[in-house]
């Protein structure tokens, strides 16, 4: 039987229940889930062994409380923000940003990019920051991903911190036309990190 069959199938024990007042019903679930994907990654099969290379942690980013959420954020003006109506992520914005830092930090394989998972490996900067965009400017039609990089050195007080920011045309402010551009975005600025802390 289809999902559309099912559902009509059930139109009529649904309506009797709410009518008995004991059925309380959520919001419908989304059509589709987006996400971004890395344009730059390790390659599969090949191993990278962390003796003699440099060593980082990536950590996941603070956000905003408007990015702190599975919807599409649109600046409108200087004070106002919407949502992109039927637009939600797979993940959150600061966790998949997080990856794909990670991705294309490591991609070249000149960094070990320490990760939770490598327990007793003491990285010699750590990587951390605020993500302040992440979404669509109304504007502009722009995709904007904005990123506040604080990198630490392994000695006490050392840090340095920079912004990257980076802006890709949007056709159309939709679900189906905005994950595209805010992974291009996305992409840039983790690539201007990437040659940041390389040296580049």
């Amino acid at each position: 039987m289809t999902i559309r069959a099912s559902a009509r199938f059930l139109i009529p024990v649904t309506a009797a229940l709410a009518l008995a007042g004991c059925v309380k019903f959520g919001a419908k679930p989304p059509q589709q889930l987006l996400t971004i994907a890395s344009n730059s990654a390790p390659v599969a099969g090949r191993t990278i062994n962390s003796k003699g290379l440099p060593t980082i942690a990536v950590l996941t980013p603070d956000v905003p409380r408007e990015l702190d959420t599975m919807r599409i954020p649109v600046q409108i003006g200087e004070n106002q923000v919407a949502y992109v109506k039927d637009a939600f992520w797979t993940d959150t914005p600061r966790n998949m940003f997080q990856r794909v830092l990670a991705d294309t930090i490591s991609a070249d394989g000149s960094v070990f990019v320490v990760g939770a998972e490598q327990i007793g490996l003491h990285p010699a900067r750590r990587l951390s920051g605020d993500l302040i965009n992440f979404g669509i400017d109304s504007s502009t039609k722009q995709a904007v991903v904005t990123f506040d990089a604080v990198l630490a050195g392994s000695a006490p007080g050392e840090v340095s911190r920079r912004r990257f920011s980076a802006s890709v045309p949007v056709n159309d402010i939709k679900a189906t036309r905005v994950a595209d551009p805010i992974s291009q975005a996305a992409n840039q600025v983790a690539g201007q990190v990437a040659a940041w802390i390389k040296g580049g």
